[in-house]
């Protein structure tokens, strides 16, 4: 059975919304976190908030490469912003934060509340010499908050105050002019994980309070191995700029990565961002020049790809024109149907615990997310947990009463 391709919402519900803004990451060092992603995967420093700019609770570091904007964001005292320095004890650095920039604050605001919504943040007007913001703040799945980000033409360089990145002000960073440009485009999606028995009623939260709809979804019948399984589905605004696939695990031999996740984040969190590329060639092999750490597929799956695609690029419409002995050294996958493909490849969690970790994209004439892959993939992320020690038999059920 083919993974289920639900489609828009037919132009019923006015979309309020623009596309994701940026991410915000709670981190134990902002400073340094913001370092790595610009050395590794080729960000760029953007913008900057600390003591310097007059910020005495929290440092930010802003960075960019294309239209994705990540902002790493820690406390400088611990003692007066308890509650983030706690949750980063708790579940280490990760994503707080899948901003959305919206036409109306106010109007998103309110009606995700009538329906349920929990508020972080009343919308709130800000402004600088640069102009004016209005912004409010959701609660979502786990700890991850959605804030809503109305600019009002606004013309600084990413939010009030926020100022040029120190990097910027003090040197050029001279790593710039030695490492490879990384050709990043934009936020493709963000995908959250949850525990089992948890997706459809965020799913559900998605619908009700954000008028989103469900735009893809698999089921444990569809993704599964030897030992583990999941089952997803994809939460899309009215026109499909901001797409959220949520993860649940499903029942098996062995614990799932989607399980790993909820147990060493303590709960449900973004475990992974889909950043799109028009070149996924040039934007691997440069972030591996980088030192980015990716995961391995077996050379097995390409003899299957192969053949498979014999017969693919005599009938489809777009053909596969990437030449596949190149995707294989550098362990990028491939999902098709007969409109088009997809190019993916996913690194390795980017922190010590098995949470976080990043995927680049590249699509051509394709929405999907892989679901051909899925296996693959699977099998390849049981062989890091069985590594880790964490591909371990599942815990019977309790009874039932």
């Amino acid at each position: 059975m083919a993974p289920a391709l639900n489609g828009t919402s037919n132009g019923q519900v006015a979309n309020p919304y623009s596309g994701f803004d940026h991410l915000k990451f709670t981190v134990t060092n902002a400073k340094q976190a913001a370092s790595y992603y610009c050395t590794r995967l080729g960000f760029q420093h953007l913008a900057y908030r600390g003591l310097e700019t007059g910020s005495r609770d929290v440092a930010s570091h802003v960075v960019k490469q294309g239209d994705a904007i990540f902002v790493f964001e820690s406390p400088i005292h611990p003692e007066t912003m308890r509650e983030m320095a706690n949750e980063i004890a708790r579940r280490g650095d990760g994503v707080k934060d899948v901003a959305f920039t919206v036409k109306d604050c106010r109007a998103v605001y309110a009606k995700a509340i009538a329906r349920g919504a929990k508020s972080i943040k009343e919308p709130e007007e800000i402004t600088d010499e640069d102009g004016t913001v209005i912004m409010a703040t959701l609660a979502t799945y786990g700890d991850v908050e959605h804030t809503l980000i109305e600019r009002k033409n606004y013309k600084g360089i990413f939010l009030p105050g926020y100022k040029d990145s120190l990097t910027s002000l003090r040197y050029k960073d001279p790593l710039d002019a030695i490492l490879p440009h990384v050709p990043l485009a934009f936020i493709d999606h963000v995908v959250g994980n949850q525990a089992d028995g948890e997706m459809n009623p965020i799913a559900d939260f998605y619908e009700k309070a954000f008028d989103f709809h469900r735009f893809w979804s698999v089921d444990d019948k569809q993704v599964f191995t030897e030992y583990s399984a999941l089952r997803s589905v994809v939460m899309a605004d009215p026109e499909e700029r901001i797409k959220v696939p949520i993860n649940e695990p499903a029942v098996g031999r062995k614990k799932s990565q989607i399980q790993e996740f909820v147990d060493f984040y303590g709960g449900a969190g973004v475990q992974h961002i889909a950043i799109n590329t028009d070149d996924i060639i040039t934007s691997v092999t440069n972030m591996k020049a980088r030192g980015c750490d990716f995961l391995t597929i077996p050379a097995s799956y390409y003899d299957t790809l192969r053949a498979a695609l014999v017969t693919h690029n005599k009938v489809s419409k777009r053909p596969i024109v990437e030449d596949l002995d190149v995707l294989q050294s550098l362990n990028i996958l491939v999902d098709y149907d007969e409109n088009g493909y997809l190019l993916q490849i996913f690194t390795r969690p980017l922190e010590d615990r098995p949470t976080l970790f990043v995927e680049v994209i590249q699509r051509n004439n394709h929405n999907g997310f892989g679901a051909g892959n899925f296996k693959s993939l699977f099998e390849s992320l049981e062989m890091e947990q069985d590594i880790r020690g964490n591909l371990t038999d599942m815990e019977p059920a309790a009874p039932s009463a």
